[in-house]
């Protein structure tokens, strides 16, 4: 789907010194060789010329020098080689000056502070949103981690060039640069000059969490009253709650930067949940307290009460199955009645062919990655016990690019599913994907298919529906509940127009579609959804352009801002291919979302 943002912040050094004509730069250039023993440089050893040399590019030369042939370091000593091991981490944080270095000449040459504000020297304190856009576009990052990266860069020269100079002769690495500038960020500039004194001579040689607590205790040296501040401006400005994906595939929830009083009182009622579980007798005998306690949090968070969970007596979802072992129209005893309005639906990309035992592909959910093919299956059960679930249907080509689309509806004269309370099933929108190579062999799997009851998924086709469509077709859930899915084309590769509206804003039909064709915010580096983004015209309707999804595309509110910028164009040379012209000129071509199918 184009590129991705970088997983990492992002956030760098400091540029200028110990680069060419920097501070802290030697006058005298580094011998690329140094001693040479036999047809390799021995210079590494301890306290060799290359193993006390400040970084530099002819550091680099010598060091390659010395790796050999594929940097292999073969006849290299055991303390040749961790010299060049200390002298390869050094050049890392010479290479991270020199970036850093030019993104304040990029704010140099921007020269356009935040309102209200000046100049620190010749850098100004600030600079447009469009220029931190063209950063994350050159960088492949998240805007937020190239506006985080140019903070740290201003102010390892404007406000900690101590640790920039340490940055610079490789005597401390980016996240130790990052760590010290974060903990001296609420201090004032004759504060934060005050605590990098104290602790500038310290630091190297250190590892990340003393460098963190040596800058933390010298803040709070300096300022008693700026550990409450740091706290104070985290629960009110950054305080947040995350979903993401564990490396083992399992799933995380966590709250941060929270204000602590809550959070004990939080944990305190998790941690008496859990020990009612416990002393419950209603679960196995080797089920471990963080079992216990991690049920508690999801059963406090979903609205389950402790009666329902320990009459269930499992600590996995709970869930209520009808003789045929799928979901039935009660909830358990003690479950709590029903939300009084809709939840927010998780996002779910499932490929059907998986569902219908057709194959083993991955899904994926958004904010939390890939899915297994079991994970799949799990979900896309406890999905369907949900009444305010919503399938689609999406057709891809090959390439897993959505070339069609249908909305699944109960059928004409049918009633909406009221099956088991929302809170012990997963409210989710589902977009259920197959290849259109597989469409034949469904009609033709259904046509064959011996009279009795259907498998707990198909897919069949009711009718063929108008030309140059996909027809209509009847998708069955677990528990035999039928919907009603017509397929009509997605406004990719070419357009036909005919959801096109004459007004500016577009009809119903026409926003889905463009946000099932980008599905994510169309800046490369963005990753919003498309159902939190603007249906953003590319050539604007006041200047003629159509609404339509051949001039259409998902914009974050942010990066359509930006868009508007004075500089900034996107179009769409083929209908889903989104061209992003920064005010530099370079191009970035974001492509449609390709499903996993």
């Amino acid at each position: 789907m184009g590129f991705q943002p970088d997983k990492d912040s992002g956030t760098g050094g400091t540029p200028g010194p110990g680069l060419p004509g920097g501070p802290g730069a030697s006058d005298t250039p580094v011998s690329p060789v140094g001693p040479v023993r036999g047809e390799r440089p021995a210079g590494f050893v301890k306290d060799g010329e290359q193993d006390t040399c400040r970084p530099s590019s002819a550091l680099a030369v010598a060091l390659e020098t010395a790796a050999g042939p594929g940097l292999r370091c073969r006849g290299a000593s055991r303390d040749e080689l961790l010299g060049m091991l200390r002298q390869w981490q050094a050049l890392e944080s010479w290479a991270a000056t020199g970036k850093l270095a030019l993104l304040r000449a990029l704010v140099r040459d921007d020269d356009q502070p935040l309102p209200g504000g000046g100049y620190r020297g010749d850098l100004p304190e600030g600079w447009t949103k469009s220029l931190t856009h063209e950063v994350a576009l050159a960088l492949s990052m998240s805007a937020v981690s190239a506006d985080n990266l140019m903070w740290l860069a201003w102010d390892l020269e404007a406000r900690l060039p101590g640790t920039g100079a340490l940055l610079a002769a490789g005597e401390l690495t980016l996240p130790k640069a990052r760590a010290v500038d974060q903990a001296l960020s609420l201090l004032a500039d004759q504060d934060a000059a005050r605590a990098e004194a104290m602790i500038l001579p310290g630091l190297p040689g250190k590892t990340y969490g003393q460098v963190e607590r040596l800058a933390v205790q010298a803040a709070v040296s300096v300022d008693p009253e700026s550990a409450a501040r740091r706290r104070e401006d985290a629960e009110q400005n950054k305080c947040r709650v995350e979903m993401t994906r564990e490396d083992s595939g399992a799933a995380a929830l966590s709250g941060r930067d929270l204000p602590t009083d809550q959070t004990l009182a939080a944990h305190a009622n998790v941690c008496a949940r859990a020990k009612e579980y416990k002393d419950s007798g209603a679960f196995d005998r080797g089920t471990r307290m963080d079992q216990f306690r991690a049920a508690a949090y999801l059963d406090l968070i979903n609205g389950v009460t402790a009666a329902a969970r320990i009459a269930y007596g499992q600590l996995t979802a709970i869930a209520t199955t009808a003789d045929d072992g799928f979901p039935g129209d009660q909830g358990p005893a003690g479950a709590p009645p029903a939300a009084p309005s809709p939840p927010r639906l998780a996002d779910l990309v499932l490929p059907l062919s998986t569902l219908l035992g057709l194959a083993e592909r991955p899904g994926e959910g958004h904010g939390l990655g890939p899915l297994d093919p079991d994970l799949c299956r799990e979900l896309a059960l406890a999905a369907a016990c949900s009444p305010w679930t919503r399938f689609c249907v999406t057709v891809t080509d090959s390439g897993g690019i959505a070339i069609g689309h249908g909305c699944a509806r109960p059928p004409r004269g049918g009633t909406r599913y009221r099956g088991t309370l929302p809170s012990l099933g997963l409210p989710a929108s589902v977009n259920l994907t197959i290849p259109a190579d597989r469409l034949p062999e469904l009609a033709a799997t259904a046509a064959h298919r011996a009279p009795g009851r259907p498998p707990p998924w198909s897919f069949t086709p009711a009718d063929k529906g108008p030309p140059g469509d996909s027809g209509t077709w009847t998708l069955t859930l677990p528990g035999d509940r039928q919907l009603t899915v017509h397929l009509i084309k997605v406004p990719t590769f070419g357009c036909d127009h005919r959801h096109e509206s004459h007004a500016y804003q577009p009809n119903d039909t026409l926003r889905h579609l463009v946000q099932v064709r980008d599905y994510e915010c169309t800046f490369p580096p963005c990753s919003r959804h498309a159902r939190e983004s603007d249906f953003e015209h590319g050539v604007p309707y006041h200047k003629g352009g159509r609404t339509c999804g051949c001039n259409a595309g998902a914009r974050s509110r942010a990066c359509h801002q930006v868009k508007q910028s004075p500089g900034w164009s996107v179009t769409q040379p083929v209908p889903g291919w989104h061209v992003w012209t920064t005010p530099s000129g370079r191009t970035y071509t974001q492509a449609p979302k390709r499903y996993p199918a």
